[in-house]
């Protein structure tokens, strides 16, 4: 939890604006404008099909859940199945909030880049406008980094699994959040944000409603999982 959090304390302590611009600046050309900005596969496919497909995993996992209520042979994983589906929920649904209270504008509106927006410091007063930013942190790239809860899902039962689903998250969460600072819709702070937003709620949630200290089966040195427990049980 100490690396999240020490992460978003440094972007608080030294302003990222430079390095944001930076990278925005490769994406932009004062001729044409972003260069994703019109791009049907980083609309179309990359940012709105593949949102409806996270969305499905979510739709899955609630499902998952209300089979493991009854007589199945989901019943061992009722408590996991739990805990995905309030991860996603609270990873993804943060978003709308964070974005209402702090008012930060989109590259595309801001007039650096072809908008009529001045940019402020996400600590700073914003300045007057008619219409509020709503673009910190990143929604899209939530889609993706809020997945990190597979990985705590799987950790303890299919650890190789959870790996495969950790490198699943990250991907995902890399790429739609490169797709959108194409397109101009997001800085590379307001992603890295969203990571480290997902990443502490999943570990969080993880730690109150799986995480099992390992334990010793009497007669044995050899520790047992929480999870590993629970199956025994």
């Amino acid at each position: 939890m100490g690396i999240p959090l020490a992460l978003m304390l440094l972007l608080l302590v030294n302003d990222p604006t430079r390095i944001d611009f930076a990278i925005a600046n490769f994406f932009y050309s004062p001729e044409t404008g972003f260069i994703g900005r019109h791009s049907w596969f980083l609309e179309d496919v990359l940012h709105d099909r593949a949102k409806q497909a996270v969305i499905a995993i979510g739709v899955l996992a609630i499902l998952g859940f209300g089979l493991s209520l009854l007589p199945t042979k989901l019943k061992v994983w009722r408590r996991s199945l739990g805990y995905l589906v309030l991860a996603l929920a609270l990873s993804t649904s943060i978003v709308t909030p964070l974005k209402a209270l702090t008012a930060v504008h989109c590259p595309w509106s801001l007039s650096e880049f072809g908008g009529s927006e001045i940019h402020t410091p996400l600590l700073s007063e914003r300045e007057p406008t008619l219409k509020p930013g709503r673009c910190w942190p990143g929604g899209h790239a939530s889609a993706g980094f809020s997945l990190i809860a597979l990985y705590f899902f799987l950790r303890d039962r299919r650890p190789r699994a959870a790996a495969w689903a950790l490198g699943l998250a990250l991907g995902l969460g890399t790429v739609f959040s490169i797709g959108r600072m194409m397109q101009g819709a997001h800085f590379l702070s307001h992603n890295l944000w969203t990571l480290l937003f997902d990443w502490v709620i999943c570990l969080a949630t993880y730690r109150l409603v799986l995480y099992r200290p390992a334990v010793k089966p009497a007669g044995t040195d050899i520790p047992v999982s929480g999870a590993a427990q629970e199956l025994v049980e």
